[in-house]
């Protein structure tokens, strides 16, 4: 449910970043894709780079359920490292389909948005 509103959000950004026509001679930046077709490409390179992070927090020791937001946020940004691969995929699947840029406007806007509730939602804290 929580990619689904990520994608939701991303179109609204996409929408308010492309406003150039579509290119002749720029046939690889997915123009020709439908938005479903974008979202359904981009969709496991998403999960990939969440499941990452969700990965990387839940092996930190310093994570607990009773963390405060920034607390939380410190360890997402110190998991994002550990997953550049992951991320870059996204970002650059991301700018081939939408235009050059709006990888990394999706990735700091939309699914920053809603990451710190995805971590918190699939990580468990470890038992003491």
């Amino acid at each position: 449910m929580i990619l689904e509103y990520l994608f939701g959000l991303s179109l609204i950004v996409n929408v308010s970043l492309d406003s150039r026509s579509p290119s002749a001679s720029d046939p690889g930046t997915g123009t020709q894709m439908s938005v479903r077709h974008k979202d359904a490409t981009l969709l496991p390179l998403v999960r990939r780079a969440t499941e990452c992070i969700i990965r990387k927090v839940a092996a930190d020791q310093r994570y607990n359920q009773e963390l405060r937001p920034g607390e939380l946020n410190d360890l997402i940004v110190d998991a994002m490292a550990g997953c550049e691969h992951s991320l870059r995929a996204m970002i650059d699947s991301h700018d081939r389909m939408y235009g050059h840029g709006s990888g990394e406007a999706f990735m700091l806007g939309p699914y920053l948005d809603v990451l710190p509730a995805a971590v918190v939602k699939q990580v468990k804290a470890p038992a003491q």
